[in-house]
């Protein structure tokens, strides 16, 4: 057993039917992490988040979650506690009363099972006695947050915790998941969102077609799709167009000829080390440099190039498959 890692799966593969979800994936998770987990529609993220919560069990390979082999569904691994698919709630009572009908269910006391402190960390304390019914789905995603957290887990399963909230929300659920994870909590999240991940994960797996096709830190992933289109605006667009024109390894990427007037803009495609030329070259020639930054973030850039061609070759076996 491997005390350092808070998941272990060795080939784990699940089916509805005829449909392969999982197939033979392998993923290792370490304790104390943030870990995102990112796939196309159909990649197989809820089907994996089922397992981690005990909501089923594999159909092959082995599964450790904390050091214990899950052997059977339907029993939350202890020390887990997590959603998919949305926390459940009852709407008609408040959510002060829903944090205690679930504390009991548990078979915690309800007078001291830390209800107004969870609703205090995800910021829900002065909600606490409305009925949830009325609540927006950032809310519910909170209040679904807070509910784990009546468990005090050693490993949080999140289902795009970020679904619903409004950017001071997102900001105070990066909070809240920032402290777990720095108290020695292991984190695992999915999300459509790249910027979440970018922000919160050290480590990343990127799931196509139910396998894993990277899994590792996050900026090893940036590291190994570097070209990207970045945006450049500098005080002599012209200028700056001629020396990222004679520069090695920089391809105008914008398609017009002269940047707009007054535009100052410019798009360049490059990687880390001729975009780090153009720059010193830029300052040497004594332009201005107002802003750089990509147009498409490194983990979605991977994300694309990882993905894409996975989903383009399933599309044509099952057309292959209908003739």
């Amino acid at each position: 057993m491997d005390t350092l890692l808070a998941i272990r799966a060795r080939g784990i593969t699940k089916c509805f039917g005829d449909v392969v979800a999982l197939d033979g994936i392998d993923l290792e998770v370490t304790r104390g992490r943030i870990h995102g987990l990112v796939g196309p529609n159909g990649a197989g993220k809820t089907t994996l988040l089922g397992l981690l919560l005990g909501l089923a069990v594999p159909d092959d390979g082995r599964l450790e979650i904390l050091g214990t082999p899950v052997e059977r569904a339907l029993a939350t691994p202890d020390g887990v506690a997590g959603f998919v698919d949305g926390p459940g709630l009852y709407p008609s009572l408040t959510a002060r009363q829903n944090l205690a009908a679930l504390a009991a269910l548990r078979g915690h006391d309800t007078r001291a099972a830390g209800i107004d402190e969870a609703l205090d960390e995800v910021g829900l304390r002065e909600v606490a006695d409305e009925r949830t019914r009325g609540f927006s789905l950032g809310m519910r995603q909170r209040l679904g947050l807070a509910a784990a957290l009546l468990t005090e887990p050693r490993l949080l399963v999140l289902d795009e915790p970020s679904n619903g909230l409004d950017p001071a929300g997102k900001q105070h659920v990066h909070g809240v998941l920032i402290r777990l994870a720095a108290r020695g909590t292991t984190i695992v999240l999915s999300s459509h969102r790249m910027d979440d991940l970018e922000a919160l994960c050290s480590e990343v797996t990127l799931l196509a077609t139910g396998r894993v096709v990277f899994s590792g830190p996050l900026d090893k992933l940036a590291a190994d799709h570097r070209e990207l289109d970045y945006r450049l605006r500098t005080s002599d667009p012209r200028a700056a167009r001629a020396l990222a024109a004679d520069t090695a390894g920089i391809r105008i990427a914008d398609g017009a000829g002269t940047p707009r007037e007054g535009s100052g803009t410019l798009v360049v495609r490059a990687q880390v080390p001729a975009l780090d030329e153009l720059v010193e070259r830029l300052v040497h020639a004594g332009i201005a440099l107002r802003e750089l930054a990509p147009l498409v973030s490194p983990l979605e850039a991977a994300f694309l190039a990882l993905t894409e061609p996975r989903q383009q070759q399933q599309r044509q076996q099952q057309q292959e498959a209908g003739r």
